[in-house]
């Protein structure tokens, strides 16, 4: 049985975003640091980019959404931790929902409003 040289070359990448830390072949190492002009970032902060792109009304770039993800994830690591954190994230998670139940652009699902035409309605034979 022969091991493939991709699975021998693995290594430690730290997000320069977030600092997760995630086991990664080289090649694909290199790769993201290709896509992120030399940072390696990890899944989830590579979603949030795409996530930034999407969201901006200004056609920002590629470097602009990582740039803002990173400034967020600077500021996020800053804040000391809430000293109820257990209440304050329940808090914001109802606040959360709250806050998406009243926004109508929130909801990709249309309320459908059901009418009964005519032609289904009971007949009275008396």
């Amino acid at each position: 049985m022969e091991i493939s040289a991709a699975i021998m070359n693995v290594a430690f990448a730290k997000c320069d975003c977030c600092g997760l830390t995630e086991e990664c072949t080289d090649e694909y190492i290199k790769r993201v640091r290709d896509r992120y002009s030399g940072r390696w970032i990890c899944g989830l902060c590579s979603e949030a980019v795409k996530d930034e792109l999407i969201r901006s009304d200004d056609r920002i770039g590629n470097e602009e959404a990582l740039n803002q993800h990173m400034n967020f994830c600077k500021k996020f690591k800053s804040l000391s931790p809430p000293k109820k954190s257990t209440e304050e994230l329940i808090s914001a998670v109802k606040q959360l929902l709250l806050k998406s139940l009243d926004s109508p652009r929130s909801s990709p699902v249309k309320k459908l409003v059901f009418a009964r035409p005519e032609r289904c309605s009971p007949a009275l034979d008396a």
